[in-house]
């Protein structure tokens, strides 16, 4: 664990309890600070009050989807540097570059692959866009 992972605050917005829970658990025994939001306009809020290092971003939301809720975060010039990484379980090329055209940095696949996940989340970490 390094040491700048010990103060990376990863925001996971996700509706899913089962898949938060799984994540949230992973995530912290990496050594990662992790909030999460189960909506996308919760999601949305904590962005903004949170200011975190990284959103996982779950796509297909309530409330407010994750597509919206990306665009209105790139939008935002309080939270347009915040790196976002779409997830959904749509692994569709067109799912793809819809993620890509609404702002997202990088998108991965669920089921979660967590190696393949917590390289994509250094590397967007360690450039921030």
């Amino acid at each position: 664990m390094t040491e700048e992972q010990l103060h990376n605050k990863i925001l996971l917005v996700e509706d899913n309890e089962m898949n938060r829970d799984m994540l949230t658990r992973r995530l912290k025994r990496k050594g990662y600070d992790v909030i999460f939001a189960i909506d996308g306009q919760q999601g949305v809020d904590l962005a903004r009050s949170e200011a975190p290092d990284l959103i996982l971003m779950d796509m297909s939301l309530p409330v407010k989807d994750g597509w919206t809720a990306t665009r209105e975060l790139k939008a935002d010039k309080a939270t347009c540097k915040i790196p976002i990484l779409g997830l959904s379980a749509h692994a569709m090329k067109g799912d793809l570059d819809k993620a890509f055209e609404a702002g997202c940095n990088d998108y991965d696949t669920k089921p979660v692959n967590m190696e393949r996940l917590l390289e994509k989340m250094s590397a967007l970490i360690g450039k921030s866009v």
